[in-house]
């Protein structure tokens, strides 16, 4: 069991009646000029802008807006929330939406104190400093950024698509009401519960194996994906099975499971770049790549798989899980290769431009249970075209 340091200091306000406690929260953390950002339109047909502006007045804070985050969010939304922010001298950001809102957020709280460009982060050429406050109404169980360390942003230049990771971004309060998933589209529902699946899956695969309490944690945690989100797809309204997505989505990513391990996140790494790329939703690419992987390095962990195959999935041998693990995703609409992913076979170019941007220019190895070369990454790719 590998030492560790656990550290999640986001304050989470559960339930119907949360949405209440937002000025509370806002006042309580500094807020004083608040950026609202938010996505779509479906914030404000869902009446949950409205109910956040008035809430805001209410309470006597002052407020600018910015929304137009889209899935895969840009670093161009990025810098115009700089300019925003630091033309209007915001104090506090709220993320009203999901995974896209909230990194957006980090990253224009990131860029607000800093001289340069903020996509100096992503590029390495520069480590984050400081970082607005940010609090979260969430509306999307899927990303788990709500009580993460992590911001993926993408460059519209190239589309590179890009994670930086620092505690400094980690938000103040998430406020998450389950209800809020009831309109959710099946395919927005079954793509976050994938990715809430990873989250946990890509620590799970670890070369530490003897973590027992958190294994059975996350086990316990992907089983009750399992089981709920079939339920939710065919009753979206059921509390109890929305309700225990939303809070395994922030378990899953707020490093809960990995204590005692090693995150591997080999496929997050290698879907980015199909995402950057093709602009697919995030938690289907994961599918359509996970059993790919699985396969390639299975032989030298065969008992880590063995063991997720008896205890999550309920059957026995390693092959076995995986294939339990494909079949569950087709069941819920995820694909699980690249070409049901993106609607054809990607050619081989683009599986070498795909392998460049993954391994920076061939430079970069990606992996802990198995590191990964670009030779290995372009294999994995290979394996997922078919």
């Amino acid at each position: 069991m590998k030492d560790f340091n656990f550290y999640a200091p986001t304050r989470v306000v559960f339930g119907c009646e949360s949405e209440e406690k937002l000025p509370g929260l806002i006042k309580q953390y500094g807020g004083t000029r608040v950026l609202v950002h938010y996505g779509g339109g479906s914030a404000r047909r869902s009446g949950l802008l409205d109910k956040v502006e008035k809430m805001l007045g209410d309470a006597g804070i002052s407020f600018v807006e910015l929304g137009g985050v889209v899935p895969n969010p840009l670093l161009s939304k990025v810098r115009e929330g700089i300019a925003l922010c630091q033309r209007e001298n915001v104090d506090f950001i709220l993320a009203v939406g999901g995974g896209s809102v909230i990194d957006s957020s980090k990253a224009i709280g990131y860029g607000v104190g800093y001289q340069g460009d903020v996509w100096d982060f992503w590029d390495g050429k520069a480590v984050p400093q400081s970082c607005l406050p940010i609090g979260v109404m969430l509306t999307i169980p899927a990303a788990g950024s709500e009580m993460s360390s992590s911001c993926v942003i993408t460059n519209d230049d190239g589309m590179l698509k890009r994670g930086v990771n620092s505690d400094l971004s980690r938000c103040k309060f998430a406020i998450m009401n389950p209800e809020r998933t009831y309109t959710l589209p099946a395919y927005q529902t079954a793509a976050g519960a994938t990715d809430i699946m990873m989250h946990t899956m890509e620590r799970y695969f670890s070369k530490y194996e003897d973590a027992m309490l958190t294994d059975a944690i996350a086990e316990a945690l992907l089983r009750t994906v399992i089981e709920a989100t079939p339920v939710v797809l065919h009753q979206p309204e059921d509390y109890k099975h929305r309700a225990a997505i939303m809070w395994a989505s922030s378990l899953s990513h707020n490093d809960l499971t990995e204590c005692g391990t090693e995150k591997d996140f080999a496929c997050h790494k290698l879907e980015h770049e199909l995402s950057g790329m093709f602009g697919v939703t995030h938690g289907a690419g994961l599918a359509a790549i996970w059993g790919s992987w699985a396969r390639y390095v299975l032989d030298k962990h065969s008992a880590r798989f063995e063991k997720f195959a008896r205890n999550v999935m309920g059957v026995e041998g390693a092959t076995k899980g995986i294939e339990a693990v494909e079949q569950f995703f087709k069941s819920i609409g995820m694909p699980i290769s690249i070409p049901e992913l993106v609607g054809r076979k990607v050619t081989n170019e683009e599986i070498d431009a795909l392998v460049d941007k993954c391994s920076r220019g061939g430079k970069m190895n990606i992996g802990a249970m198995e590191v990964l070369t670009p030779d290995d990454m372009k294999k994995i790719y290979q394996k997922a075209n078919i």
